[in-house]
């Protein structure tokens, strides 16, 4: 994605008198899939998560449903000639849903808070920021060790999203039990595995765009209970639809359904470094790993367990994107092939475990798989772990394989880097190859498109060729909607927005 020099563009503040819309009846009522983790950006890694926060909070920067970065709690940012700074230039008569006025004071103590806190997970991602200084009241200027261009999406993702600065030193059970943002709707309750409720914050900057009196989020985890109650009027929205729904939901004339695109995807990571479980034919051997994917008919698997609604994909860019390597397109089954790499590695079958989550719909795709690899050598078995164990298992290295899935995200560096790198927060196999780490760098410091490019195709090669990962495909964000659901507008990162959304009688 291009980034100009200067990104600006003048959003007027709501008029402080101005009249407030018509509010709906009831709450919006949306079913996720899983219940998120604390509602902490310091914390949080999950895409549950953002879909809370999203509706809750304003960041710096906002994305639009095409991917283009816009002003939200900023207005403009503009790069120094050398690319190690980043000026930022901040709303005005914007303030926390504790009353707290935003400014550059508080804007840098968050993003120091997310850098430096002891329990912080954004740390791998923020290393290339050296600091953060206010200006004036209404400036800040974010400092970097090197030219970094994903910082603009960082600064659209929870590294820019500020807390209160009353709550941001408090210990970190209270602030995520009481989160206090700048956005929307204020946190006013949560009862674990059941639901969270959001009220509208009646000072926020843009409250003529708030057409909704709250969000009420339940944790429906079995997507047929979800397609249930959406269809029986107990919901408006249910998220991530199973995509053999999809047809019976978009037939139903009380419902609508939403698709985009999405840069989510989903990876079998191999360990092939962390400890005694990288001590396999799979962990050795690049030959047997390319043998797997070979085994695997990305099409057939797409239509049989999905209905034809996703991407089969082989890259961590989805095919057709601007990232992604049209030299090496989605490969078609290979059986002999496979067998060749696998005879040459010296192995005719291969034992292994394959971890996936609780999700029935993974359950059936490691299925598919393991019937399609058999047939090249490979005897698969599966395992199925709840997703704090499989995440637990993975990272510590007690694994063979691991099927993931990462939610995606708009700049490339959000992806392939953070399963590849040395230091990739994600990286639990421990692929290690010095000449990846040095095409991201590379690829991070070029501030163009056409800079960029180059270094993310190199880094496709060799990943294609080394194999840490397979990647199946990249999912369809699917919504199911009451026809009452009005303004809507899904984004490819699986997130939306509540302004001009609304209920119809």
């Amino acid at each position: 994605m291009r980034l100009t020099r200067w990104l600006a563009t003048a959003c007027l503040a709501a008029a402080p008198f101005a009249i407030a819309p018509p509010l709906a009846a009831q709450p919006l009522r949306v079913a996720l899939e899983f219940d998120p983790a604390p509602l902490d950006p310091a914390t949080d890694g999950s895409y549950t998560n953002r879909v809370v926060t999203t509706v809750m909070c304003d960041s710096l920067i906002d994305l639009t449903p095409d991917l283009q970065f816009v002003p939200q709690l900023a207005t403009s940012w503009e790069w120094s000639a050398d690319k190690l700074s980043l000026t930022v230039k901040l709303r005005p008569g914007v303030n926390f849903q504790d009353g707290t006025p935003f400014d550059a004071a508080g804007m840098v103590a968050n993003i120091m808070r997310y850098k430096n806190v002891a329990y912080s997970i954004r740390k791998a991602e923020m290393a290339a920021i050296t600091g953060a200084e206010v200006i004036d009241p209404l400036t800040l200027r974010i400092s970097l060790s090197r030219p970094f261009a994903p910082l603009v999406m960082l600064l659209a993702n929870r590294v820019g999203t500020p807390y209160s600065p009353k709550i941001i030193d408090l210990p970190r059970g209270e602030i995520e039990a009481k989160p206090v943002c700048a956005g929307p709707f204020s946190f006013k309750s949560r009862l674990a595995q059941d639901n969270i409720t959001l009220e509208r914050f009646p000072g926020y900057w843009n409250a003529q765009a708030i057409k909704l009196p709250g969000v009420v989020f339940r944790t429906v985890t079995d997507s047929n209970i979800r397609k249930v109650d959406l269809m029986g009027g107990g919901l408006e929205i249910a998220q991530k639809i199973s995509p053999t729904d999809a047809g019976s939901i978009a037939a139903n004339p009380k419902l609508r359904l939403a698709k985009s695109p999405s840069l989510g995807f989903v990876p079998i990571e191999f360990n092939v470094g962390n400890g005694k479980a990288a001590d396999t034919p799979l962990g050795r051997d690049a030959r047997v790993r390319r043998a797997f994917s070979l085994a695997i008919d990305r099409e057939a698997l797409n239509q049989v367990a999905f209905d034809g609604q996703y991407v089969p994909s082989n890259q961590f860019e989805a095919p057709g994107s601007t990232f992604f390597h049209p030299g090496f397109p989605v490969p078609k089954r290979d059986l002999a092939a496979a067998r060749k790499l696998l005879a040459e590695a010296g192995v005719s079958r291969v034992s292994f475990t394959l971890r996936i989550g609780t999700d029935p719909l993974d359950a059936q795709v490691a299925q598919i798989v393991q019937s399609m690899v058999a047939e090249a050598g490979f005897d698969m078995k599966i395992v199925i772990q709840d997703s704090a164990a499989l995440v637990s298992a993975t990272r510590s290295g007690d694994f063979e394989a691991s099927m993931l899935l990462w939610s995606g995200r708009a700049d490339p560096d959000g992806n392939a880097p953070i399963w590849l790198t040395s230091k990739g927060f994600t990286n639990w196999g421990q692929y290690l190859n010095p000449k990846i780490d040095e095409l991201f760098t590379q690829g991070a410091t070029a501030t163009t498109t056409a800079e960029r490019l180059p270094f993310y195709r190199q880094a496709t090669e060799i990943f294609l060729q080394d194999q840490p990962h397979v990647i199946l495909y990249h999912w369809s964000m699917l919504w199911g909607l009451s026809q009452k659901v009005q303004g809507f507008k899904g984004r490819p990162d699986g997130l939306w927005r509540p302004e001009n959304l609304s209920l119809s009688n």
